[in-house]
């Protein structure tokens, strides 16, 4: 079960997308534009979304190609290039608990996703009250324990083999994914009222422009949309050939990531439109609005059947990306352990923490203190390893390995001088006004 490379520049890219597209696209990202009015949000989100590819999701497969390695030995290595290395492995923990924390989280909502599935599946979701439905598993203890056992497992089994079997799998779920929301989004666009969703969507208030917190919505849904926490895709660069472009890779990661999104909002906002509810419900507009939408569209439940698949496919990807974050270190820090072993240690954290917080009450709490505190500081730490502390001959020497077109002063100095800044103005809105982006 020794790791190998992805076999080629597009299994790296689809393997990434699949970890940048989750949550954060399926309602994230919907609702963001929901709740800051639309295209103005759109550009700003953009602008952060070509940046942030641009610099720092390529500086961060860059250093885990660099150090052959992931979230743990890339720090150790960042920081030995200035005789540090103990320093780096110290912080690395950091980054690494934000990914693992996540995680434990993370599956709860795909078990919440799952039973949605299921019971699409059975037809019961079709005459329900869905907001009856919703609080009856999300407001009770211990209410989707056979769900939530199956997606951390089955996600723990897809990275038995490590980037070959990350590969294969997001190989069948991304496109699956793609196709299935487009499949929505055309049968969303055949509602009545569709068409103010598209114009909310597409509408720039440009007295938006004026409010900081809109830019920092943007930037934050922006920042963690493309998963630059520090950790999960450092691990996805260390499996990545040294003939691939780096910089390339990022800036195709973002396109899809991108698409995801905005075919995720061409689902949720016109949806919504159509039936006059909120835009910016959060997850009750996955689990509440969109379920209550189907049972009244003709053919509602087979559309939910293909809904609810696409956001399990979303969600396992994104979740096979923190779980390899975490294996990956504990293998490279304790290497006489084997894989099947921290896997199983893997599933029995994930599940004993997660199954005792399966409640919204609990995992909502939770969630928060990890995306308000622990991801912002390990992404900080991050940004500063990469562009302040790791020399620059190193870093530079990596992206340009591989690369059609060489990068010099331009793209390191907006990585030092305007990536990092707003990686640390970012976390201090995180911490200073608790809010989670």
């Amino acid at each position: 079960m020794e790791k190998k490379n992805f076999t080629s520049r597009w299994a790296f890219i689809i393997a990434c997308v699949g970890s940048a597209v989750g949550m954060a696209n399926v309602w994230g990202f919907p609702y963001k534009v929901g709740a800051n009015g639309g295209g103005a949000f759109l550009i700003i989100y953009l602008m952060f979304i070509a940046l942030f590819s641009y610099v720092a999701l390529s500086a961060e497969y860059a250093i885990g190609r660099r150090a052959k390695t992931g979230t743990l030995g890339s720090y150790e290595y960042a920081f030995a290039t200035r005789g540090l290395g103990g320093v780096g492995k110290i912080l690395g923990w950091i980054p690494l608990a934000g990914s693992m924390c996540i995680a434990i989280g993370y599956a709860v909502i795909i078990a919440y996703v799952l039973k949605a599935l299921t019971q699409a599946l059975s037809g019961s979701l079709m005459s329900v009250d869905t907001n009856t439905w919703f609080e009856s598993f999300a407001l009770t203890p211990y209410s989707v324990v056979p769900f939530h056992i199956i997606v951390v497992v089955g996600t723990l089994l897809t990275l038995f083999f490590g980037a070959k079997s990350i590969e294969k799998t997001n190989k069948i779920m991304m496109p699956l994914f793609f196709i299935l929301f487009t499949i929505l989004a055309v049968r969303v666009a055949m509602l009545d009222g569709a068409f103010e969703g598209y114009k909310f969507i597409f509408k720039a208030d440009f007295s938006k422009l004026s409010d900081p917190m809109v830019w920092a919505a943007a930037m934050g849904q922006a920042f963690f949309s493309l998963s630059i926490t520090g950790s999960g895709m450092i691990v996805y660069g260390a499996y990545l050939p040294k003939t691939e472009d780096v910089v390339d890779s990022a800036r195709k990661t973002a396109i899809f990531d991108t698409i995801a999104a905005t075919v995720a909002a061409f689902v949720m906002i016109p949806a919504v439109f159509a039936y006059s509810m909120d835009p910016a419900a959060g997850p009750k507009l996955l689990f509440v609005t969109l379920p209550k939408i189907l049972q009244d569209m003709p053919g509602g439940q087979i559309f939910a059947i293909i809904l609810f698949t696409a956001v399990i496919f979303g969600g396992i990807s994104s979740l096979q990306n923190m779980f390899e974050a975490v294996a990956e270190s504990i293998l490279h820090k304790f290497p006489k352990l084997k894989r099947t072993h921290v896997l199983v240690a893997l599933c029995v954290v994930c599940l004993g923490v997660g199954i005792n917080m399966e409640m919204i009450s609990s995992w909502g709490p939770w969630m928060d203190l990890v995306s308000i505190y622990i991801i912002p500081i390990g992404a900080v730490i991050g940004a500063l390893s990469w562009f302040w502390v790791i020399k620059k001959e190193e870093i530079m020497d990596e992206i340009n390995t591989g690369a059609a077109k060489k990068h010099g002063d331009l793209w390191y100095n907006i990585g030092r001088y305007v990536y990092v800044p707003l990686a640390f103005v970012l976390c201090v809105i995180a911490l200073s006004m608790g809010i989670s982006f």
